[in-house]
């Protein structure tokens, strides 16, 4: 019983160092884009190449039965919303399954939501690389009834740089496109 105390003390406290060294705040000025990935249509794609724009990213893959397309489909929403506003907004899917999502399934995938989403995607260390930066989790989890056998467990957050690629803030998974489109068209307007 004592063991079982101790086991569950030490495994709450290892979270909550995790959890709160991963969340990112706004304040945090070393919190940055950078990440160098392949877009859906086999090009190389830096942070650098939307330096000027507000950038809104997830990450999430395309097997995903439901926290991803509902995600893009509230950024599907906020850019048709931004009216000719949405110029000044490059939203980005960032896939955590380089396994699955080639540039090409991300063709199939990402523009099924809304044309300006750019679907990006790498190689195993370059995802890696870039969820350290971002700061979220992902996982392969053995699941027999999903394709190939796996399913992905990932943060599921809407994350809002700027247009010098200086984080901002993010969403929860859930906040209403109404919500998003009132947040970033407040922060666009500063």
């Amino acid at each position: 019983m004592l063991w079982g105390l101790v086991t569950i003390a030490i495994v709450g406290f290892i979270w909550l160092q995790v959890s709160t060294r991963s969340e990112p705040r706004a304040d945090d000025p070393a919190f940055r884009a950078d990440f160098e990935l392949t877009d859906h249509q086999g090009m190389v794609q830096t942070d650098e190449d939307f330096a000027g724009r507000w950038m809104l990213v997830f990450f999430g893959f395309a097997n995903c039965p439901d926290v991803c397309p509902t995600t893009l489909a509230e950024v599907a929403a906020v850019m048709d919303a931004l009216g000719s506003d949405a110029v000044e907004v490059q939203p980005l899917f960032i896939s955590i399954d380089p396994e699955r999502d080639t540039p090409e399934q991300l063709a199939d995938f990402v523009p099924a939501f809304d044309a300006n989403i750019i679907g990006l995607t790498g190689t195993a260390d370059q995802i890696k690389r870039t969820s350290e930066t971002f700061r979220v989790y992902f996982e392969k989890i053995e699941e027999a009834a999903s394709p190939d056998g796996y399913t992905m467990g990932h943060s599921s957050q809407l994350f809002l740089f700027d247009p010098q690629g200086g984080y901002v803030g993010a969403w929860t998974y859930g906040t209403p496109a109404e919500e998003i489109l009132a947040d970033l068209k407040a922060r666009m307007s500063l």
